[in-house]
């Protein structure tokens, strides 16, 4: 098996050194590059070859979902894991529209970061389906009158659900 090569974005140093050192020590990744911002970010993976970048979604200059849906653009070979801190159903749903290929809170085990991580560079989607459709319905409930949700077209619908199996919205 390839080495996977990993940037990690975080703005907490310790959070990034612990990811990377869980990674690298499986022997299957190699941490290629790291930043704490969405400008570094953008910066230091120019020229980069990387597999996997796996973001917090809060960061000091910006969000990761942001951070992502332009990776996804710039660099559409990279696969994206959203780590973050808060349950939060609206940025799930937002991750998934931005092209990330999972969400995951940073609460769980190390083991389970590097069998996402891994995953992931391997093209499944770890955006379970039916927990971004609840995630949706719940939005669409707090909001009833704000929401679209339940007025997309098919062809909207379609082109969610596609973003849901990991493809990018371009």
């Amino acid at each position: 098996m390839a080495i996977i090569r990993v940037f990690l974005v975080d703005d907490h140093e310790i959070v990034r050194r612990g990811v990377g050192d869980l990674l690298e020590s499986s022997g299957d990744f190699s941490v290629v590059g790291e930043a704490g911002s969405v400008e570094q970010a953008l910066n230091r993976m120019e020229g980069v070859e990387v597999d996997v970048a796996i973001l917090d979604v809060r960061l000091p200059d910006g969000n990761g979902i942001e951070l992502c849906r332009e990776i996804r653009s710039r660099f559409p070979s990279v696969r994206c894991l959203m780590l973050t801190s808060f349950s939060d159903d609206e940025a799930l749903v937002d991750a998934a529209m931005a092209g990330a290929q999972g969400y995951s809170l940073k609460q769980i085990r190390g083991n389970e970061i590097v069998s996402a991580a891994r995953a992931i560079a391997q093209g499944e989607v770890l955006l379970d389906p039916a927990v971004v459709k609840r995630a949706l319905d719940r939005l669409g409930d707090l909001h009833a009158d704000e929401s679209h949700i339940d007025v997309l077209t098919p062809q909207e619908q379609r082109i969610f659900e596609l973003i849901g199996q990991g493809h990018t919205n371009r």
